[in-house]
């Protein structure tokens, strides 16, 4: 038994995770900034990169040395850890993100090709069968993703990555504009929610169990030694992740600045097809859609395989392979709703759970400080939880914006004083309830 996987083996492993966080939305929203941002981009691109980067990879260390995601949200309440690990596998699974990995590359890899008459909703259901059954083939040895994604898709996929980058720097001749709407006035906050948009803090805390799978196919079992893989896996895909979100984020920028026209734009597909198509023309188009269609199916691979492993150990009656097949299927029939309609949906589902997730993981990393005091990690959650579904549903309409006079909240982070206030709330209410039992 191996004590530690060789160097180039904890290098394919970090390309591996790196391929299941870099889909979809990791794909559309750095340059849709970029557009929008345009003099701000980098100020927003910080902090994009603190939700999108940053909190993902301290995510897959906290479930790494909390001992899974299960034992982490156990400290909340058993109640707790059983929806709140539905709610994230759902959400990152077959609810949201699988469907966006096949509804993104079908409209970057198959509508620019058709015309504008073909039956697009023949065109995307074939699409999709043929995308989950792709995936499908390659989910069903989730411990050999590293051969297949770390080794082969995720090269690739940086390479027409690089090439579309580069062919900015060097061909395109133009500058960033001025920004527009929420970054005019607050770049950095808006730049961190639009983190949300990929997900990636969800799927950090779901992701270990399949790269864990990955390590011990390489010989490495003592539990020890596979948190630190897990660790060293995060670090290397958050590197390459910021690198290629600096580079897409670029791009978008020169895409804004650049007098195409993107008036009602919605998502960054459409602007990296507007650069993309100067630069190099049908062959840019080719290349483009090339990239959305092996970071969406790597994304897809992994999130099937981390799904479908979660849920045979949870219903152990129900194989692995069953539950891929059924995850696949049920992906594939909401992927036909369509792109838009998906993002319309995840936002507000995205807005609830991720001010939950980011608490959930911070106090992980206070484990020390605050293990002894058990009722931190219980009103901490509850509150956070309560602030984030009453400023979704005001967002949203559903009820009064009962929150807008909190600190934050006209930036979309009302949730952030009143968990740090429950923080200090909970270690009290510990002490008092300690020194009660003492008596």
């Amino acid at each position: 038994m191996k004590q530690k996987l060789s160097a180039k083996e904890q290098l394919l492993v970090g390309l591996t995770l790196f391929s299941m966080f870099f889909g979809a939305g990791n794909l559309i929203f750095p340059p849709y900034l970029g557009q929008e941002a345009g003099s701000a981009t980098w100020t927003a691109m910080l902090g994009f990169g603190l939700s999108a980067v940053c909190l993902p990879i301290l995510g897959v260390i906290a479930v790494a040395k909390s001992g899974g995601l299960t034992t982490l949200a156990d400290r909340v309440h058993p109640v707790f850890s059983v929806v709140f690990t539905l709610l994230a596998y759902l959400s990152i699974g077959p609810c949201l993100a699988i469907p966006r990995t096949a509804s993104t590359s079908f409209t970057m890899a198959v509508v620019p090709f058709v015309g504008g008459d073909a039956p697009l909703g023949m065109f995307q259901l074939l699409y999709s069968i043929a995308f989950f059954c792709v995936a499908l083939v390659i989910a069903m040895r989730p411990e050999k993703l590293t051969e297949r994604l770390g080794k082969i898709l995720c090269p690739t996929l940086l390479i027409l990555i690089a090439v579309i980058f580069f062919g900015c720097v060097f061909l395109h001749d133009g500058g960033y504009g001025p920004a527009h709407g929420k970054y005019e006035e607050a770049a950095l906050a808006a730049g961190f929610i639009d983190g949300y948009q990929t997900m990636d803090t969800i799927a950090a805390l779901v992701f270990g169990i399949v790269i864990a799978l990955n390590i011990n196919e390489k010989g490495v079992r003592e539990k020890s030694s596979v948190v630190g893989a897990l660790v060293k896996a995060g670090i290397i895909a958050g590197v390459v992740l910021a690198l290629v979100y600096v580079a897409l984020g670029h791009v978008g920028a020169l895409a804004g600045g650049g007098g195409f026209d993107l008036a009602g734009n919605t998502n960054g597909a459409r602007t990296l097809t507007a650069i993309v198509g100067e630069l190099y023309g049908s062959v840019g188009t080719v290349l483009l859609a090339g990239v959305f269609v092996l970071a969406c199916l790597n994304t897809c691979i992994g999130l099937l395989s981390s799904c479908s492993e979660y849920f045979s150990t949870l219903i152990p009656a129900v194989s692995y392979r069953k539950w891929l097949i059924f995850f696949a299927f049920a992906s594939m029939v909401i992927s036909n709703a369509g792109l838009d309609m998906i993002l319309k949906i995840s936002v507000p589902v995205l807005s609830a759970i991720y001010p939950v997730c980011i608490v959930l993981i911070l106090l992980a990393f206070l484990q020390n400080v605050i293990g002894g005091l058990r009722f931190v990690y219980p009103v901490t959650i509850g509150v956070t939880a309560a602030i984030s579904l009453l400023d979704v549903a005001g967002s949203q309409g559903w009820i009064p914006p009962v929150l807008s006079n909190l600190p934050l909240y006209s930036v979309g982070l009302v949730w952030i004083v009143p968990a740090a206030v429950a923080i200090l709330a909970g270690a009290a209410i510990s002490a008092v309830a300690g020194r009660s039992k003492t008596r």
